[in-house]
């Protein structure tokens, strides 16, 4: 298998770059691979089911010139069973992604990654993806702090006008061996003017500038680990002002574990104040199964913010037990409402149980059931919310 992951990756990669011998460079390898099955009922309230099953490959390369020096990239190709261009008969289908490819590089006590490559900022809650752009962390004993910039979009010509991205500036403390914070500030910015996508006028009422202040934490005790972020969110979008806030609270003692996590909304529209915390392009933070993607994550059920935090209250309680070696076994409940009033006057998303099931077939090859049931509150709708999977996959 490695032999033919060298072959396709060298070929991909000739002509690029060569600046030392072969001999003095390490080759690196590894890869994820899985395939699920997944059924989700009710989730649109349209009284329809969905199901499917799919395929993701995932292929990494490394050329490590020295410990300073590295070439990164990963590479990924989906399918789903029947469908084209990849999963019907024939299956050859031109899917190919580059996910990751930048250089990293150590200049001193200066470390820089220049490329595509992915980042986590706020645990996710204001950004956890894939980007083209740049990061530098200078190393200074228990303070690691981090300058970057995140190229959304940058459209200029042809009768188009567009610029967003996010700049931002993040510190991580080792305050001890048990404590480290993180604090942060990030801008985000989109030029009023139009964008080639489908949307057309993308801010039709103004330059939009939102800026976040927050920190994080992280505190190891010898009973229970316990995290924590709370964030500002502050600018303007237009005329209006946006004044916004986030607070997430989590413990996990191991066999028991719990979050709660709060982000405002807006009570009125029209008044000038934009008081809903604002989720920039690239935010991403899974939590329940239904409500919040969780393992499938391929659909969210009806009046819920999904991965994107924005006026709700979320509330969890879990376990997780491991009566074998290689049997782990999750249970949790979830409740969730909105914080403002959605159009219909209604809050209540509802009680949500999910259970999950992980088999250790192999040291590196997994087996997941996952079952999960939402008790609609009015905000989702009258009819309740199922979903059930499987997932087989490995890392290598």
């Amino acid at each position: 298998m490695r032999k033919i992951i060298a072959s396709a990756v060298g070929l991909m990669l000739a002509g690029g770059v060569a600046t030392t011998t072969a001999s003095a460079m390490e080759n690196q390898f590894g890869g994820y691979w899985r395939t699920r099955a997944i059924v989700q009922d009710k989730f649109n309230q349209d009284g329809e089911s969905y199901g499917r099953i799919d395929n993701r490959t995932r292929l990494y390369y490394t050329a490590k010139f020295n410990d300073n020096f590295k070439f990164v990239n990963k590479f990924e190709f989906d399918s789903n069973w029947g469908s084209e261009p990849l999963g019907d008969i024939g299956a050859d289908g031109m899917v190919f992604e580059i996910k990751h490819s930048y250089a990293d590089f150590t200049l001193g006590n200066v470390r820089t990654k220049l490329g595509i490559q992915g980042y986590t900022i706020a645990r996710g809650f204001i950004f956890n993806n894939d980007f083209t752009g740049i990061l530098v962390s200078p190393k200074l004993g228990n303070v690691t702090p981090t300058l970057g910039y995140i190229s959304a979009k940058t459209e200029d010509g042809g009768g188009y006008d567009y610029t967003e991205g996010i700049a931002f500036f993040q510190v991580g403390v080792q305050v001890s061996d048990n404590l480290s914070l993180t604090p942060y500030f990030v801008y985000y910015s989109a030029d009023e003017g139009t964008s080639v996508d489908d949307e057309g006028v993308v801010t039709p009422e103004g330059d939009w500038n939102s800026y976040y202040l927050g920190t994080d934490f992280d505190l190891k005790m010898d009973v229970a680990s316990v995290w924590g972020s709370l964030i500002y969110n502050g600018g303007d979008y237009g005329d209006d002002d946006i004044s916004a806030f986030l607070g997430a609270l989590g413990v996990d003692a191991g066999i028991a574990h719990g979050q709660v996590f709060f982000a405002t909304g807006d009570d009125d529209a029209a008044d000038g104040d934009m008081e809903a915390f604002f989720n920039p392009v690239g935010r991403s933070y899974y939590w329940s199964e239904i409500m919040g993607y969780g393992v499938f994550d391929n659909n969210a059920s009806a009046g819920s913010p999904a991965d994107g935090i924005t006026n709700i209250l979320a509330v969890n309680a879990g376990v997780t037990v491991k009566p074998a070696d290689k049997l782990t076994l999750s249970a949790d409940l979830w409740y969730a409402m909105l914080a403002e009033d959605n159009a219909a006057g209604e809050n209540e998303l509802g009680f949500e149980v999910d259970g999950k099931l992980t088999y250790a077939l192999m040291d590196n090859m997994n087996l997941d059931a996952v079952l999960a049931y939402l008790a609609a509150g009015d905000a989702t709708g009258d009819e309740d919310v199922f979903e059930s999977g499987v997932r087989l996959s490995f890392k290598f």
